[in-house]
């Protein structure tokens, strides 16, 4: 049986990416590779090749650099050291209508994303245009989407459940596992849990084939008796990727007003499986969430996110090269395009890249909630992570009341997951366990 994203084969290339973007040079190892793999494409052979690569690689990665340091200290050190100061002062009808804002648009900016999920931005805008669907302004359909489109790329695999005419609820994704888990996980241990706690949760209640890249491997090394952060380190080409990102926005609803508890509490949950940008993925985001619930614009939100991450990482750069672009260049698409020529070269999950499109459509949709999750989808790359994202900042500046119908209404209320007690759970429900814990860990430890 072959299990993707932990096969030796598989890491040992993504690795050599991984160790570039570090700036360390592997070439001597990625030649070996080519040579040996032209002369053995034996499976077996290559597997055990691949492996010898990988242990000594692992050898070659050096300790955190002061700029894109790993432990929290280093970060706290290496971000803004003077902060926003902020701080929640609405009543608890007005905080459980923007945590539910924020699970709400968080499901439907995932949703909509969810057919086209790593379908290159072109196809994307070529299947709108064929079927008279450009610009993008609602989910998307199979009606009027020619044949021969369709046998380029094809929808995503999840498509059956989340084209328009196809949707019943809210279908599982691990955009929305996540979240649902660190609710769990805040729930059973508490302000104090640790990173350990959280991958303990991943183990007895999250289904492994329900985890990607990074989650995988860390899943996979604590089979091997790892422990975090080992668990994030171990061989794992994916360290720098977006999956901690998508986990970030439980610790945001929880800590309104509070962007430097949310970005303590991220950490530990990004420890689990990702080093440098990509745990400050999840960081940044978190913070921005907690910003959201008392600034008055999506562009504040993401300027505070970005004081809690190392000032000088690739991931901080890439966020003021956005703000840059947003002053000079006034067309949304013209702005992508300027993405793809800065940011191309990263994987379609990675980070950083993501990350950029995540705050180039907050900044472009000028607060517009459509505008905001229809612009994450159609920029491309991690279309579903990203859509969930932007629709979770605005979801929190809105409220659920003032989210339009037309994205809420076929959400029906409901979410499937195959978390041990989630699933058909109402999105009320969450939110109401949701503004418990925010008082819990945040507005009764002020």
């Amino acid at each position: 049986m072959s299990v993707p994203w932990i096969k030796p084969e598989e890491l040992v290339e993504f690795e050599f990416r991984q160790a570039e973007e570090e700036g360390r040079d592997v070439s001597a190892f990625a030649q070996e590779w080519a040579a040996y793999r032209e002369r053995h494409p034996e499976e077996g052979k290559l597997r055990e090749k691949a492996e010898s690569l990988m242990a000594l690689m692992d050898k070659e990665v050096p300790d955190d650099n002061p700029a894109e340091p790993s432990d929290l200290p280093g970060i706290a050190a290496a971000s803004a050291q003077v902060k926003t100061a902020l701080r929640w002062e609405g009543t608890s009808d007005e905080l459980r209508n923007r945590i539910l804002g924020g699970w709400l648009g968080r499901a439907a900016g995932c949703l909509l994303g969810k057919p086209v999920e790593g379908r290159p931005r072109e196809w994307i805008r070529e299947i709108l245009e064929a079927s008279g669907n450009w610009p993008l302004d609602d989910y998307f359909t199979a009606q009027g989407v020619p044949e021969e489109l369709l046998q380029r790329f094809g929808w995503h695999k999840s498509s059956q459940e989340s084209l328009r005419e196809t949707i019943e609820c809210m279908p599982e994704d691990d955009d929305m596992n996540y979240p649902m888990l660190n609710l769990m996980v805040a729930e059973k241990y508490g302000p104090e849990f640790a990173p350990w706690d959280v991958l303990q949760e991943w183990l007895v209640n999250l289904p492994v084939m329900q985890v990607f890249t990074a989650e995988r491997m860390a899943y996979y090394n604590a089979l091997r008796q790892l422990e975090p952060p080992h668990t994030a380190r171990f061989q794992n080409p994916y360290r720098e990727w977006i999956g901690a990102q998508i986990r970030a926005d439980l610790w945001g609803w929880i800590c309104p007003g509070n962007p430097g508890l949310a970005a303590e509490l991220a950490y530990r949950d990004a420890a689990v499986s990702h080093v440098k940008n990509g745990i400050y993925g999840e960081i940044f985001i978190a913070a921005a969430i907690a910003a959201s619930f008392v600034v008055d614009t999506a562009a504040e939100a993401i300027r505070i996110g970005l004081e809690y991450i190392p000032q000088s990482s690739r991931l901080a750069e890439a966020i003021r090269e956005v703000f840059r672009m947003y002053e000079e260049i006034r067309d949304f698409e013209s702005a992508v395009d300027r993405l793809y020529e800065l940011y191309g070269r990263y994987h379609w999950v990675h980070t950083i890249n993501n990350a950029a499109l995540v705050t180039a459509a907050l900044l472009y949709s000028e607060g517009d909630y459509e505008r905001g999750i229809t612009y994450a989808v159609a920029g491309g790359w991690d279309t579903d992570c990203n859509g969930a994202t932007v629709g979770s900042i605005l979801g929190v500046i809105h409220g659920a009341d003032r989210l339009p119908e037309k994205w809420i209404a076929p959400l029906r209320n409901s979410i499937r997951t195959s978390l041990r007690g989630f699933d058909r759970t109402t999105f009320p429900e969450l939110a109401a366990r949701t503004v418990k814990l925010a008082q819990r860990f945040s507005l009764d430890r002020r």
